[in-house]
């Protein structure tokens, strides 16, 4: 299943990359292309399903004349170059510009709640308003019958990125049951998760003791092989109440990826922030499982233990302080 492109795709090193706005701009204007032309081309696998999907299935432009959905689209690509602005002015100025054409675009609406937001509550306040406004514009009845195409819709994308952006904020601020249903709500519209959040839901389903939660999504995507699952079923088998399936469990989560451990142990030492990008394996994939899975970790105590003394049995030493616990939290909750 693909996962969030920012911190799920395969080892790539180079940090020139493509960013997805500008991929996304590209696709609607390779959609208006095809749309006129009848013409086809070779594209990336995941957008030419999404442009098929798009194409043949049902538009939230198909409820407005054609002056309103030029309007829309319009503003949408002013978005794009305003969320690509190399600084807060311009993207200011090009967000506006994007809200004067139509005041429910939504990219342009976290564009501005990103330049305006002083406080986690304020940036929380503005991106509740640009959800409320991708609802708006996509329509209660659009919603219904696209449930579970979402992100494969190009017109959904905005208005998924915004709860994406909310979810963040949710976790960040420590409001988990919040971040939980935005998160449930985002994998009920897109079971497929290209947006990757199934991750930070299986550590907040962790962290509030939801463990029927927890199984329920392991279950769910028991295809996903992630280091983030792996270490994340170690948790839940304990929690559990299966020693021996925790154990087993452990063995998968440290072939998956060993620097959690080295991490856990103090080892190595955790950075500041988490990476862009990481490779299966990588020290920057074992920053990110902390980050979904340290709040998790500190509220299970006996099961911190339990993990430390295996760890230890093979010679992995020293046993973290709760110095380390709280910094390993932390990172966990931050969002940047």
């Amino acid at each position: 299943m693909p996962k969030k492109p920012a911190s799920k795709s395969p080892a790539k090193k180079q940090k020139a990359r493509m960013t997805p706005a500008t991929m996304e701009a590209m696709m609607r204007q390779f959609a208006q292309m095809l749309e006129a032309a009848g013409s086809s081309e070779v594209i990336r696998k995941d957008d030419l399903n999404a442009l098929i999907t798009s194409l043949d299935g049902p538009s939230s432009a198909n409820r407005l004349n054609d002056k309103e959905a030029d309007a829309k689209d319009e503003a949408q690509q002013i978005a794009f170059d305003a969320m690509e602005a190399e600084t807060e002015a311009e993207a200011r100025k090009l967000a506006k510009r994007a809200l004067r054409l139509d005041p429910d675009c939504v990219d342009a609406l976290v564009v501005m709640t990103d330049l305006d937001a002083r406080t986690t509550r304020e940036a929380i306040e503005g991106l509740q308003k640009a959800v409320a406004a991708g609802k708006r514009s996509l329509g209660e009845k659009f919603i219904r019958e696209n449930k579970g195409l979402f992100w494969m819709l190009l017109d959904t994308r905005p208005y998924m990125r915004s709860l994406q952006s909310l979810g963040e904020a949710f976790r960040g601020e420590g409001i988990n049951l919040d971040a939980i249903r935005v998160y449930e709500k985002m994998l009920e519209l897109n079971p497929n998760d290209n947006q990757g959040v199934r991750d930070p839901l299986l550590g907040l389903y962790l962290e509030s003791g939801d463990l029927k939660g927890a199984a329920a999504l392991l279950k769910k995507y028991k295809e996903d092989g992630s280091a983030t699952f792996e270490w994340a079923r170690v948790l839940e088998r304990f929690v559990a109440g299966d020693r021996d399936g925790a154990s087993e469990a452990l063995k998968g989560a440290r072939k998956a990826n060993r620097h959690v451990e080295l991490f856990l142990t103090q080892k190595q030492t955790l950075p500041k922030e988490l990476p862009e990008m990481y490779s299966p394996g990588s020290e920057e994939e074992a920053v990110l499982v902390l980050s979904y899975l340290s709040g998790a970790l500190a509220e299970s105590k006996e099961a911190c233990s339990w993990l430390f003394d295996q760890l230890a049995a093979d010679g992995v030493r020293p046993t973290p302080s709760a110095t380390a616990l709280k910094q390993m939290r932390v990172v966990g909750k931050t969002v940047q």
